[in-house]
């Protein structure tokens, strides 16, 4: 498999254009898509990484929303 080079730069650049609102869609398309990977494949690591970075993301932002109040 070809390795597809990512420009991370443009990619938080585009982030940065978008509505907040279409910010969300971007996280459901991200959802679905690899939620569909662990659909094919439980043991999927790509699919599993995403998830659990996920989990911790959240875990953050909860924690830090808890320390602000």
């Amino acid at each position: 498999m070809d390795k597809v080079m990512i420009n991370t730069g443009e990619l938080w650049e585009a982030i940065g254009e978008i509505d907040e609102e279409e910010v969300g869609h971007v996280l459901v398309r991200l959802f679905t898509t690899y939620e569909a990977l662990l659909a094919r494949d439980e043991n999927n690591r790509e699919a599993l990484t995403f998830f659990k970075n996920l989990e911790t993301a959240l875990s953050v932002t909860q924690a830090c929303n808890l320390n602000r109040r």
